[in-house]
């Protein structure tokens, strides 16, 4: 078979060694694998199955009937986000040139990376994951559907041996004895034996180890292919992730993948669009849960689907009642997926008969339950239907740019007083007013907002969507302003604001893109910002050393704390020492741990001598400078200001690096904009993946202990991970002196074996406590010093004031 490659970049394919993992010992299941994919949904269609473990738990274990079909919830412990894209392009000049190539050595192929290649015996993949989502593009581009069969799983630590994913003709349909069925299943399995086998390298990556091709059916044709489950999964994943994506109000026709909060919320969706079309809903069939009994998926159809059964009885009617139903197939399916959101799985706008009439539409059975509903709810407003105040400060008056359009909304309260300093490129500022006003057509929350200068053109410009709101609503405590774009010549003045939710997620609150950086621009940037928050100040900022956005600050947010970034810091530093980097191996690692591994004002000072020492930077002007304002960014100082443990998150996770391509100032404006929102939409539902594991998948406690039942109860698993090695810690602590001083007690504690003390302060009154390392009032975790104390004082549970809401599991309720 021959070697197909299709890949926007051929440099993402690379040769790698052929390296065979040996696990020591491992044990072979026939079970469901713990799926990331949305493959592996509620749904799975036309009879495909996968081979599942007897003591395997599933979720729904609700059985769903699909085109006729039954399954069978599997197990899962997450959704990957949906990044599937079906493209059957022309094939690439490369091709021939890699048959060789695979055949001699293995193959890696990025996780990241959109690719579509036929698999090889060798070829490697970043994730199990990635090999079958490869593995389906190219059996849809064949013409045969695939399924997940047996795992192989390690007995040292539970990781994935090898895995084989098989043709869905795969095998036989167990014979069930003494079982009558009225419609039997048409058989679809014919003991296929095309496969693809993959295992485990010792660099973590997966490779091809066996590869058959032959089948023993005929393959669909292309005007039957849309009827491949692969194809239905595939077109169901392209259609979330296109709902996601838009993130806009419902409103319309009904489109697959369409999410709702719930079944009744579904229902009405369709029962108001059937008003607007003409004709009544019935509910169909319904799929519940074995286990909770809430639905798993339901079935609304036209009025008139199907056919009246024949009864005996009407043999004796003198009026027999008016046929109705004539098989119409209009339809919609909505499946409950893991995250609880129903979704649409199935719709059928066609209907084979006349609609009704608007002036009838009301004598329709659902429309009359329909209405009667409002008129008893006739005094309750639906507020998402309020369409927001218009904002005095935010003129729409026309203004030109220097292409010669012209745009608004312009802040023309705010103009700048000179000429923009940095230029954009010509129709550029059009272009994003397009986009812009798109989005708000779509979502009235949609906020954005054009400064004009001297010459009234386009100078800044900021914009954050309805998302973007709600998350600094919850989130909003601690803002960073990133603006390390300004590390790169040749890239756009991109400056967003960024946070962290309640389980340390990078989430963005807006973004700007600013083509003048005088202190006017600044605190046109900051007032915006707060007018598209409703006016909520931040507790804590950060950003980069400028005195120019430090003023802006302090004129604008007065009562909002500032600090400077180490991060920000830590990468100016790096552009500074760049030669170090380069001329020594250990020069970054032993500078990083300088930055981020001490939190106390001696140990930085100690780690800051010393590294000066080693690499003989004590004559470095602009690390003396550094050091002089240490004060300001260093994580030993002003450790009273809240953080939210944000730094941790910006180091492993640089979103400006991410985006750096977008940002190059020869690139089309809209592709920055449209990969942001694709970014958005990929950490929200990075989000829903986190909050769903959290329900799933409870972590570990290292004891039966009250207070770490208390915990995990309450936190995120990211944030109870943080706590429980707190308390790990405090098991270590000893109580060196206790003080009395009035209502407080004054206790000093140290680790055991090391001579640093800590000075505890506990008031039983309330229960208060404090301790001079200040971790509860950067992080928002108590320490392992003031756990030390509290169960000294033998308080087992943890008092409701040191648990900060945004670090909960009901941070957003």
């Amino acid at each position: 078979m021959a070697v197909e490659l299709m890949c926007p970049k051929a440099s993402s394919v690379r040769k790698s060694r052929a390296v065979i993992n040996s696990e020591a010992e491992f044990e072979i299941e026939c079970q469901s694998p713990k799926s990331s994919s949305i493959e592996d949904s509620r749904l799975v269609m036309d009879g495909e199955h996968e081979c599942q473990s007897q003591n395997a738990s599933s979720l729904d274990k609700s059985q769903v009937e699909v085109d006729g079909e039954e399954c069978q919830t599997p197990k899962i412990s997450h959704v990957n986000k949906y990044e599937i894209d079906i493209e059957f392009g022309p094939e690439s000049q490369s091709t021939n040139a890699l048959i060789d190539d695979i055949s001699r050595a293995g193959v890696s192929i990025k996780d990241e990376e959109d690719v579509y290649l036929v698999p090889q015996v060798g070829v490697e993949f970043e994730s199990e994951e990635h090999a079958y989502k490869c593995y389906s593009r190219y059996a849809v581009k064949e013409g045969f559907s695939i399924r997940k069969d047996f795992v192989n799983k390690s007995r040292i630590n539970g990781a994935v041996v090898s895995r084989r994913y098989t043709c869905y003709k795969q095998g036989y349909r167990p014979a069930k004895h003494n079982t009558i069925m009225k419609k039997p299943r048409q058989e679809t399995r014919t003991g296929c034996l095309a496969h693809m086998t993959i295992t485990r390298q010792s660099n973590g990556k997966f490779r091809v180890s066996h590869f058959e091709t032959k089948h023993n059916h005929e393959f669909v044709t292309s005007c039957t292919t849309h009827m491949l489950p692969s194809l239905k999964r595939l077109a169901f994943a392209e259609a979330v992730q296109a709902d996601l994506a838009n993130n806009a109000e419902m409103h319309g026709v009904p489109k697959l993948g369409m999410g709702f909060e719930s079944e009744e919320h579904a229902y009405e969706f369709y029962n108001t669009y059937a008003g607007r079309v003409g004709f009544s809903v019935r509910k169909d069939y319904v799929n519940r849960s074995k286990i909770d009994g809430a639905v798993a998926s339901r079935r609304f159809t036209c009025f008139r689907e199907g056919f009246r059964q024949r009864d005996k009885r009407d043999m004796n009617v003198k009026r027999p009642r008016k046929e109705t139903r004539i098989g119409c197939l209009a339809q919609l399916v909505i499946s409950r997926q893991p995250d609880g959101v129903y979704r649409v799985t199935h719709f059928e706008e066609k209907h084979n008969h006349e609609l009704v009439a608007a002036c009838r539409v009301h004598m329709l059975r659902s429309q009359k339950k329909f209405v009667g509903a409002q008129v008893v709810d006739g005094n309750s407003v639906d507020s998402s239907n309020i369409e927001p105040k218009s904002n005095p400060d935010l003129i729409c008056k026309k203004v030109k740019d220097s292409d010669g359009r012209s745009y608004g909304p312009i802040d023309l309260k705010s103009r700048l007083p000179s000429k923009r300093t940095r230029e954009m490129r010509e129709g550029e500022a059009g272009k994003m007013q397009q986009y812009f006003q798109t989005k708000q057509s779509k979502n009235s929350s949609f906020f954005y907002a054009m400064q004009p200068d001297a010459d009234d053109q386009i100078t800044n410009v900021f914009w954050a969507d309805t998302k973007m709101v709600m998350d600094y609503s919850d989130f909003g405590d601690v803002v960073c302003l990133d603006t390390t774009y300004r590390l790169y010549k040749d890239c756009r003045p991109f400056a967003p604001f960024i946070g962290i939710n309640h389980h340390k997620q990078m989430v963005i609150f807006g973004a700007a893109l600013l083509y003048d950086e005088t202190i006017e621009s600044y605190k046109w940037l900051f007032q915006t910002f707060m007018e598209a928050m409703s006016g909520k100040r931040p507790k804590t900022i950060l950003t980069d050393q400028d005195a120019v956005v430090a003023e802006a600050i302090r004129l604008i947010l007065p009562e909002t704390h500032h600090r400077i970034s180490v991060w920000h810091v830590y990468q100016n530093a790096l552009k500074q020492l760049g030669y170090m980097v380069a001329g020594s191996s250990c020069f970054a690692n032993d500078f990083s741990r300088c930055f981020f591994d001490h939190e106390e004002e001696e140990d930085f000072i100690s780690a800051w001598n010393a590294m000066l020492d080693a690499y003989n930077l004590w004559e470095n002007e602009w690390l003396h400078d550094v050091f002089e304002d240490r004060e300001k960014w260093a994580l030993a100082y002003r450790r009273h200001i809240f953080c939210a443990d944000i730094i941790s998150v910006l180091l492993c996770e640089s979103f400006t690096t991410n985006l750096k391509k977008y940002l190059k100032c020869d690139s089309d404006v809209l592709q920055l904009l449209k990969h942001l929102a694709k970014v958005v939409n990929d950490w929200h539902y990075k989000e829903l993946e986190a909050n769903y594991d959290m329900t799933q998948h409870p972590p570990k406690l290292m004891g039966d202990v009250i207070l770490l039942k208390q915990a995990r109860d309450i936190y995120t698993p990211q944030i109870f991970e943080l706590f429980q090695q707190e308390f790990e810690t405090c098991l270590n602590i000893i109580v060196n002196q206790c003080t009395e001083n009035g209502p407080l007690l004054e206790y000093k504690v140290s680790i055991f074996g090391q001579q640093r003390e800590y000075a505890v302060t506990f008031k039983s009154s309330d229960k208060t406590v404090s301790c001079d390392c200040m971790k509860f009032e950067f992080v928002g975790v108590l320490c392992c010093h003031a756990l030390k104390v509290l169960d000294y004082r033998n308080i087992k549970l943890l008092p409701t004031q040191y648990i900060l809401k945004r670090w909960t599991k009901n941070a957003r309720v």
